[in-house]
């Protein structure tokens, strides 16, 4: 695939530093680096990266800014949560204002085809820090937690509606833990949705030094709770009483009234706190290399914002109130979804001015992407109003293009060429292989991803593709998706009875129908059929999430 300029936007446990292993790589780089007040002598752990991943890291590559000759780069991935693949401005966006995002885009690389892990929360995550594709993924859906061990709920003080998620399993090797085995602190701030503390997916178990934010993704449906968690110790904000992520206007309360709504108004916002801790936190490890998760809550719902941030989108529209019995009510939903979006980007803006400021533009490579489409909400999320997935078909839930295509933005100054675009097949499950070729680590066995380094480097003469992608999700029915090449199959209702008794497959050429509206599959057999070897070539049974027909029923 190609990368291009001003191509089109669619395209066809505390602060410990943990260290092991560095002694004299093959290449002969000798470089002391003072970390933490010791002398540590990097090669092998950066250098090494050539036998895992066929070839020297970008850490190595002696076209490295000197200022990142110093030190391996600092990894700042920011998550989106249910932000719509054309809802920042360098992606098409018309009525959203996302000025700091575009500059992100104009001084990296944007991929106009790359895909999340699931078209939900927490599977799609998985996928992302564990680098196995949905059919080999631990988590395949927001599976809750009906209820935790009384003595880790005694343990932690954790409400029965907070019990949080499925947790990661412990075998399961996540991008924090080799990152910490590389020399990196390492912090998760915002949502986790794998699993309670005390449990096998708690943070602190999967590689993170810090978490802060919230860990059960119930709890984060409010943006101004009663407490956010530090590790396993609750925060208290100031929120007297909180505001619940699910409610209605009181009976008899006037919709078009502002007073009807200050039920739903806080004091202490949630994404406040969580982007303060993140600047603390780059702070504290300016001067060692960090990887920083910064998984905000932004935008999903409910609809919460401040008034300062609803301001400048007040009355540039019609609006419907939204009343309640879904989450909690608000007057002018499209400018609070458009606000939250906005505030989402004026996050992102504080925290690359503060790489700036502290001189670690050019030691940090920032991501930035979205978990999966926009919430498919209409009443609450006018997706259509703003075209928040373009031509797209399908929304969140959805393994049509909608609700898995997002976008990834990549930035690394002096390395990655500014203000390109690429057309290069990717997915989440090829961040763990890629940020290892960056930095310089070997990846576990078992993986499926594909490093997209070469594409990012300028290199893309060497970069591997995909044979195919692949998407399995027992939610909402039960989904199937295959993209081969310019060809993409999809199968629905695999979970009712209709789907047991022969869901048929829908097969789109993307290339001339990136909205999925002329299904071909009456006219290719034999494509169907290699999607069908690909599905039984992909699929591993999982019992806490079986795919039915694929999984015999007991």
């Amino acid at each position: 695939m190609k990368n291009r300029k001003g191509d089109n936007l669619l395209g066809g446990r505390k602060w410990a530093f943990v260290g092991d292993g560095f002694r004299w790589g093959w290449f002969g780089v000798w470089v002391g680096v003072l970390w933490a007040g010791c002398g540590l002598v990097v090669g092998n752990r950066w250098a090494g990266a050539a036998e895992a991943t066929g070839g020297p890291s970008a850490f190595t590559d002696q076209s490295t800014p000197k200022a990142s000759a110093k030190r391996p780069p600092n990894i700042l991935f920011i998550l989106a949560d249910d932000l719509g693949y054309a809802e920042l401005g360098c992606y098409g966006q018309q009525k959203i204002k996302t000025p700091h995002l575009d500059r992100l885009a104009s001084q990296g690389m944007r991929f106009t085809l790359h895909y999340s892990g699931s078209p939900v929360c927490a599977p799609s995550r998985c996928v992302l820090l564990t680098g196995k594709h949905p059919g080999h993924a631990a988590i395949r859906n927001n599976k809750e937690m009906k209820q935790l061990p009384d003595e880790v709920a005694r343990r932690y003080g954790i409400e029965p509606e907070f019990s949080g998620q499925q947790p990661l399993p412990d075998e399961e090797i996540t991008l924090a833990e080799l990152l910490k085995k590389a020399g990196y602190t390492t912090a998760c701030i915002g949502k986790w949705g794998l699993g309670q503390f005390g449990t096998s997916g708690d943070p602190n178990r999967q590689g993170f030094d810090l978490f802060y934010g919230y860990n059960c993704q119930r709890h984060a449906h409010s943006y101004y709770p009663a407490y956010l968690w530090e590790n396993g110790r609750k925060v208290p904000l100031d929120n007297d009483p909180p505001v619940p992520g699910h409610a209605k206007l009181p009976a008899g309360a006037d919709p078009n009234d502002p007073a009807s709504y200050r039920p739903f108004q806080g004091k202490d916002y949630a994404p406040d706190r969580m982007l303060r801790r993140a600047e603390e936190f780059i702070r504290q490890n300016k001067d060692r290399p960090f990887f920083l998760f910064y998984t905000t809550t932004l935008v999903h719902l409910a609809l919460h914002v401040p008034e300062e941030d609803l301001k400048p989108y007040l009355g540039l529209w019609p609006e419907t109130p939204f009343t309640g019995d879904g989450y909690t009510p608000h007057r002018t939903p499209r400018a609070a979804y458009a606000a939250m979006v906005s505030r989402l980007d004026r996050d992102v803006g504080r925290l690359l001015a503060l790489l700036e400021e502290l001189g670690l533009e050019k030691d940090t490579i920032v991501f930035f992407s979205s978990d999966n489409g926009t919430a498919d909400v209409p009443k609450e999320v006018d997706a259509k109003f703003f075209q928040s997935v373009g031509p797209l078909r399908g929304l969140k839930g959805s393994l049509y293009e909608g609700g898995i295509r997002v976008p990834m933005i990549v930035r690394w100054p002096g390395k990655i060429p500014a203000g390109t675009t690429t057309d290069h097949i990717s997915a989440f499950w090829d961040i763990v292989p890629t940020v290892a070729e960056l930095v310089g680590f070997e990846v576990p066995a078992g993986i499926d991803g594909i490093s997209f380094a070469p594409t990012l480097l300028g290199r893309a003469q060497e970069q591997k593709q995909h044979e195919y992608l692949y998407w399995e999700f027992p939610g909402y029915g039960g989904q199937l998706a295959v993209r081969l090449g310019p060809w993409k199959g999809v199968k629905q209702r695999l979970q009712s009875k209709g789907g047991r008794l022969g869901s048929q497959w829908e097969l789109y050429n993307l290339e001339n129908d990136i909205g999925e509206r002329q299904n071909l599959a009456h006219l290719h057999p034999e494509i169907i059929e290699k999607i069908e070897q690909i599905v039984e070539q992909a699929h591993r049974p999982n019992p806490l999430f079986p795919m039915i027909p694929l999984d015999p029923v007991e």
